[in-house]
């Protein structure tokens, strides 16, 4: 039967036993396929399931070199970023539909295309091989010869073909694998096509590693010293002095540096939220949505560890990073407590000099860091993400005193999550007011570029 017959089901089937004229896997690819299918199956953050799985082939006595976890973490986070035109390209050859191949067998492909289309230093022909290997341990004979069929035809032509779409909404969609109710809503908010697809194709590129150095623990010069000295190539932020953008800093948390609590991994963006907040020596200050603590730490540094900071999260695993993270930075006016920021507690009236709201959100400026978001969220969550980021506004407004300052930010570049939520906020309570933070901006809304992911924020004052 051929392969391109619709009715083969040889691509469905569970997954066979092991046999003994199979060749031998590539243990790289093959680290890489478990992820992506758990992150499938269980619809985990794909960060998360790749770091675990490391762990767990190392602890098996698998040898990995730090160039296969480099690029076992290329082909998760590229695959994973670029899935709505590798399946836009499948869809393309495949005789069947997509949904009846099986995920072993679709992130096989997914892979093998991505290795031929976006990574120019792997050759077509052991992209091809590795994935047939794949799809005979995965599938079985007609998986395999499947997939062989399907990858010979793909060139990187395929991609280049999505320039040529006339309409200008598909195009951006599948150009920058941007799903298009993302695309549309930022239609919606923003006046030209042009911003649209510059936004779109800002948050398909790496991502710029960014630090903060721990100023409580090490002078600048003698921090630049040591990046020197561990052969780390950086360039300090033009935005905030505290922060460096780095191009060869890997497995991070080895580093001494990092375990000596010299610095944090934190993009510039998110610091400037505690920033502005402009924290001083003794202040009691409340962050409501703390973890994993890199802003409240931040706000801690900048206090000189002088004062309190109340630290919330509704999670015990996720308060526990915040005291691992302070700890490990040698501060020790944060306590941490397990509180939901959306319920009011009159207890806390007027209690808190400044109070910094980083509050949930859709997560759209940081989809370069984060990709899963793109295929996670969905339109019908922004109602009720507002909805509980108006409770959150609502409820701690009452605990700043007055005069105080509220720092209200996310990681969206969404209207509905920013200037909409506080324009609403301040019809409603008059006492506020919204102060300005740069040229004039009431509300400044950073755009994702190169060096800095999309965030929003907001400095109201109560009168």
């Amino acid at each position: 039967m051929s392969v391109r017959d619709k009715k083969d089901t040889s691509l469905i089937v569970p997954r066979p036993e092991k046999k003994e004229e199979e060749k031998v896997i590539d243990k790289v690819r093959e680290v890489a396929l478990k992820v992506l299918y758990k992150v499938d199956k269980e619809k985990a953050f794909s960060n998360l399931v790749l770091n675990q799985e490391i762990k767990d082939t190392k602890k098996n006595g698998v040898q990995l070199t730090p160039r296969d976890v480099g690029l076992i973490s290329e082909i998760v986070y590229g695959v994973t970023n670029w899935r709505l035109t590798i399946d836009h390209i499948i869809e393309t050859y495949a005789t069947i539909k997509l949904k009846k191949i099986s995920p072993w067998i679709m992130n096989i492909l997914r892979m093998g295309i991505y290795q031929i289309v976006w990574l120019d230093k792997i050759p077509k022909s052991a992209a091809v091989n590795e994935s047939v290997n794949l799809a005979k341990r995965y599938g079985h004979s007609g998986s395999a010869r499947f997939v062989n069929a399907i990858l010979h035809k793909i060139t990187k032509e395929d991609y280049h073909k999505m320039t040529q779409i006339a309409d200008n909404k598909q195009r951006i969609s599948l150009m920058y694998a941007m799903p298009m109710w993302i695309v549309e809503q930022l239609l919606k908010e923003r006046k030209t096509i042009k911003e649209v697809e510059t936004i779109c194709q800002e948050l398909t590129q790496r991502p710029t590693l960014t630090i903060r150095r721990n100023q409580l623990k090490i002078q600048k010069k003698e921090f630049e010293e040591q990046l020197t000295k561990a052969q780390i190539i950086f360039e300090n932020s033009t935005i905030n002095p505290d922060f460096y953008y780095i191009k060869n800093m890997k497995q991070i948390e080895e580093l001494e540096l990092f375990q000596k609590g010299y610095m944090t991994v934190q993009d510039v963006s998110a610091g400037l939220a505690a920033w502005y907040l402009e924290p001083k020596p003794g202040e009691t200050i409340l962050d409501a949505c703390s973890a994993p603590g890199g802003k409240t730490t931040y706000l801690a540094e900048i206090m000189g560890n002088q004062g309190k900071i109340e630290a919330w999260d509704i999670y015990p695993h996720r308060t526990k990073l915040i005291q691992e993270n302070a700890k490990r930075l040698g501060i020790t006016i944060i306590h941490t407590k397990e509180q939901d920021a959306s319920i009011y507690h009159p207890e806390y009236n007027e209690a808190f000099d400044k109070i910094l709201l980083d509050v949930p959100c859709m997560g759209i400026g940081v989809i370069k860091r984060k990709p899963d978001i793109k295929w996670q969220k969905r339109p019908e969550d922004i109602p009720e993400v507002t909805k509980l980021q108006e409770q959150i506004i609502t409820a701690c407004a009452n605990y700043l005193k007055k005069g105080g300052q509220l720092i209200y930010s996310t990681c969206s570049i969404l209207e509905e999550e920013n200037q909409k939520v506080v324009q609403k906020f301040l019809k409603k309570h008059t006492e506020f007011f919204a102060e300005e933070l740069v040229s004039e901006q009431k509300m400044l809304q950073i755009l994702p570029k190169n060096e800095q992911d999309g965030f929003f924020i907001a400095k109201l004052v109560k009168k």
